[in-house]
């Protein structure tokens, strides 16, 4: 089953992905970036050029823009045409509320006429292939039902279902059963998205949904990062060895962002989010050790522990 890596704002930026892919052996079928936005009438510059540093890399990696109607799909695209891709991730599931009341993310589907709008610019991009990440609605679980006959119309590439409301968040049970009815519904290429923490979860989709094109991966590939590399290569990690590799990517980003981030503090943050996810595999005890860190030397007393 193919694999892909969830774009998570503030984790998997264009660093992370080529430093991912060089440690765990390029077993991710694709890479999407966090979202691009509009911002002031434009494409925000940060967007641009962490998409811009992952073109010509050795990785499969596509943007993903979030956008509220046809002027900002527009100038999104034709930013990102302008940087050599040819291939655009539709962010229509972000559940986050400041997104989604401003009619982006899930929020977009609520307002069909501009998801018309939009889904018809796809038909007639004749230079650029779209993919599709959606919710199964913001406040109703049936809400996607509305939108059924122009997404069977529209020519993606597939579709990533998240099958949970965004009013949810990404709290409660996923619905899995929402998943095969829509899996059912939907004449596309369906990828799963949601709470997948386990290799065992990929295989038992593989058994119960072989139709399905793949799975998309976050948070669980935050946590455990040796994920796919464990699923395509059919071999289970020690914790130990999980944690060698984990601490050789930890090492390539504290080198980058060494030399693109001033000052000690900024630098120490940036690498505390790297261990948000990693509970589970180092312990609590050296997990608060890591946030409680107060300066680098202190960081590293602990990183070098775990190194024993």
């Amino acid at each position: 089953m193919n694999i892909y890596f969830a774009p998570l704002q503030g984790y998997t930026d264009a660093a992370y992905q080529r430093f991912h892919n060089e440690v765990y052996g390029g077993c991710i079928d694709c890479y999407y970036t966090p979202f691009l936005r509009v911002e002031n009438g434009a494409p925000r510059v940060k967007d641009i050029r962490e998409v811009n540093q992952l073109h010509n890399s050795p990785i499969s990696v596509v943007p993903q823009i979030i956008v509220k109607d046809i002027d900002e799909f527009r100038i999104l695209v034709d930013a990102i045409r302008v940087e050599g891709y040819r291939e655009i991730d539709i962010n229509m599931g972000c559940p986050y509320p400041m997104q989604v009341k401003k009619g982006r993310g899930a929020g977009l589907m609520l307002n069909i006429t501009n998801v018309k709008k939009i889904f018809d610019a796809i038909s007639s991009s004749d230079d650029i292939k779209f993919s599709l990440k959606m919710r199964l609605g913001v406040d109703k679980n049936n809400q996607w039902k509305l939108l059924r006959e122009s997404l069977n119309t529209t020519p993606f590439k597939h579709i990533t279902l998240h099958p949970r409301i965004a009013k949810q968040q990404y709290k409660g049970n996923v619905e899995f059963d929402s998943f095969l009815d829509f899996c059912n519904s939907v004449n596309h290429n369906i990828i799963y998205n949601g709470d997948i923490v386990d290799i065992s979860q990929i295989n038992d989709l593989n058994t119960c949904c072989p139709e399905i094109y793949g799975v998309m991966i976050g948070r669980g590939l935050l946590a455990r990062p040796s994920m796919a590399l464990e699923y395509k290569n059919n071999i289970v990690l020690t914790r130990q060895q999980q944690i060698e590799k984990f601490l050789l990517l930890h090492t390539k980003l504290f080198h980058y962002y060494s030399s693109k981030l001033s000052g000690e503090s900024h630098l120490l943050v940036k690498m505390k989010t790297i261990w948000d996810f990693s509970e589970p595999l180092i312990g609590r005890k050296s997990y608060k050790l890591i946030k409680k860190a107060s300066s680098l030397a202190k960081y590293n007393e602990v990183i070098n522990m775990l190194m024993l």
